[in-house]
Order: C-alpha cells, then structure tokens, then sequence
C-alpha cells in the first residue's frame, strides 16, 4: 500500500469572511479539515497523508495534534499547493496520489475505494455529478443550449498515478483549474465515476448554515369506536372503528405534523388548530397539514426523512403501508423513500390491546436553508 492522500488547503478563503480561516472552522462537531483527514486515515488506503497549509495558519495546526500527518507549505495558485506537495512526497516513491480540496468534508469512504479500483486500469479516476439543470453558452453575443446529459461537475477527491501526474507539471497553465485537467489536455486515460450530492464544497458561511438539521417528535391517540370514519395517512380505510376526535381523527397525520413543528421550533397543532374552534369540527387532516407545510416552506424548512410508528391491533398495516406511504408524500413534498412506516401493537395490553385505541409516534427529521 503506497498511496498518498493530499489536502489543499492553503487558500484564502476571501468568500468565507470569518475570522477563523474556513479549514479550521468548526463542523458538525469537528474542525472542518479533520473530516478529511480522519477519513482518508479510516480507509486503511494511504501510507501518508499530506496537507498543504497557508503559512499564516501555522497556529491552528498547533491545536489540531495530528501525528500521522505531514504539513506543506502551499503556493499562490492552487496548482502551486498540489506541485508543492507531489514534490515533498516524491521521496516516499508513491504509486498512486489523491488529491483533495479540505472544503469537502463530505465524501464517503465508499467514494475512495471506487476511485481506487478505478485507477487499476486507468490513469486518473474523478468523481462527477451530472448536471441538473438547463445550461447555455453565451459565445461572441450568440446564445446556445447546452445538452446537460453531457454536462458534468466535478468533485473531490481526485485519484491519479503518481507518475503520470507528476510529467504533466510543467503543462500547468491558467486554465488548469483541477488536476485532471492536466490529464483531460494530454489524452490520458481517465475514468469517470458517479459522485456524491452530499459532496459539496463549502464557499461561504452560509454553506455551513445549510446542514442545520433539526428533529422533532409527534404523538397521537384517538378512542376507537363504532359508526365512525378512519382515516389513517390521509387515506380512509374500510374498518369495523373509527377513531373519535374534533376533526378527522387522522392519527399519522396528527402525530406527523406535531413532529414538524416540533422540529420547526412552530408551536404544536393544537395551538394552531384548536379543538374548541368550530371551523375545524371534522375537517380532513390532510388540509391541516397542507397548512403546516406552506407556513414551513416560507420559513425555508424541509423535510429530510419522516418515521412512523403505528401503535394498533386494528386495522392490521400490511396491506396499507404503500398506498399510506404514498399519500404522505404527496402532502408533505418528499420521496417515498424518504418515509418509513412500521406496525406496531402491545400484545392485547391496555386499551389498545382490547381495540379501544390507535396511537401514533413519529420523528421528522427538519434541514433549514438559508438564503
């Protein structure tokens, strides 16, 4: 295993505008280039790990007492850093060298060994995102439509012989703006891998503010009683019982959107739509939390993932769970597979045992974006 692991970060970090240079920010509960670090030391990959820092810095790395790692001095471009450390670790006669950006902290250990194999039979393997949206070239005041299926982003980390990669440095040039492209401008053979989304780079503060997650926990019990209507996700469901409450006794739905505003720090639904008012006497849930999702929406929430726990003897969930899924994410915006639902009973304890009760727990979980 000679594998090299670079991190650059010797940047200025100008668009932060933060007095702690953004590398050693803290971020979820960790100084920001640590992430990096910790992975590539996690992966069991890379005989050394190699950092190229702003002089200016020096006393943040003081703090951060990391021993297997070895600290550069970077240069004034980007490519600079980079050529500063394949020459520190030409010593160590690498065959293989990542190069990472420290302001994505969010890629994956299964990322690095795809981009590893991929280097097998390739001279460089680079992680891309397909382009999502509509893109145009604008060309001497000509404009042109772009075929975004043929668009792609790069990421980091990049994976690249070390050989190869080290002929190509006095080919460096201002429009090399990531190291395969030195690779790209010599026809070198070079793999392209599926990225992650998770996998951003942090630019600004408010990047930071983006990963705020927030949960909050929902709880609804309805008595169940002949002659009454169920209703169970939005959806209404053949039943011998029906649940007894001031509007549609919806369960799910109560307990969901408790657990949103819970998370959205908004209060609780009885506070928003009191049983003593009138003008929710039997209205459908579904309209109450089709409310609670355009308040939350203007509020710049959204949801992450929703679980569902559903406390009954009756009715039995099985046959349902699809079509109670489905009706969840229509109302709250949010792929199926961003909902789980379980059926859960008390062994024929207690009232909802003795078919008396339906109860419903759930947690959301709530990611704040900032504008």
């Amino acid at each position: 295993m000679n594998n090299c692991f670079i991190i650059l970060a010797a940047g200025k970090s100008n668009r932060f505008l933060s007095k702690t240079p953004k590398p050693f920010i803290q971020y979820n509960g960790d100084i920001l280039i640590k992430h990096s670090i910790n992975k590539a030391i996690l992966s069991r990959k890379f005989s050394k790990i190699v950092i190229a820092i702003n002089k200016n810095h020096r006393k943040y790395i003081k703090k951060l007492k990391l021993n297997k790692v070895r600290f550069v001095n970077g240069g004034k471009t980007r490519a600079d850093s980079a050529r500063n450390c394949l020459n520190y670790i030409k010593k160590y006669k690498p065959k293989n060298v990542f190069i990472h950006d420290a302001a994505r902290p969010n890629f994956s250990l299964n990322l690095i060994f795809k981009l590893l194999k991929a280097l097998k039979l390739n001279d460089g393997s680079i992680p891309v995102i397909q382009s999502i949206d509509t893109l145009k070239l604008k060309n001497n005041k000509k404009i042109h439509n772009l075929d975004r299926k043929k668009i792609f982003f790069s990421q980091t980390p990049q994976a690249f012989k070390y050989k190869v990669l080290m002929e190509l440095q006095n080919k460096i040039n201002k429009e090399t703006t990531d190291d395969s492209s030195l690779l790209i401008a010599a026809n070198k053979k070079i793999k392209l891998i599926k990225g992650e989304e998770k996998n951003h780079k942090i630019t600004t503060l408010k990047d930071l503010m983006e990963n705020k997650v927030f949960y909050g926990i929902g709880f609804d019990v309805h008595r169940l009683v002949p002659g009454k209507k169920m209703y169970l996700g939005g959806i209404k469901i053949k039943s011998k019982l029906g649940t007894l409450g001031h509007s549609d006794g919806d369960p799910i739905l109560h307990a969901i959107t408790d657990a949103i505003l819970g998370a959205c720090r908004m209060g609780d639904i009885g506070e928003k739509f009191s049983d003593k008012s009138r003008k929710y006497k039997d209205i459908r849930s579904t309209i109450l939390l089709e409310k609670v999702m355009k308040e939350i929406k203007l509020k710049n929430f959204d949801i992450n993932n929703i679980d569902i726990n559903v406390i009954t003897e009756t009715p039995k969930l099985k046959k349902l769970k699809k079509k109670i899924i489905l009706s969840i994410s229509k109302l709250c915006k949010i792929k199926k597979d961003k909902i789980n639902l379980k059926g859960k009973t008390t062994e024929k304890l207690g009232v909802i045992g003795k078919e008396k009760a339906i109860a419903c727990e759930v947690i959301a979980s709530i990611q704040k974006k900032y504008d």
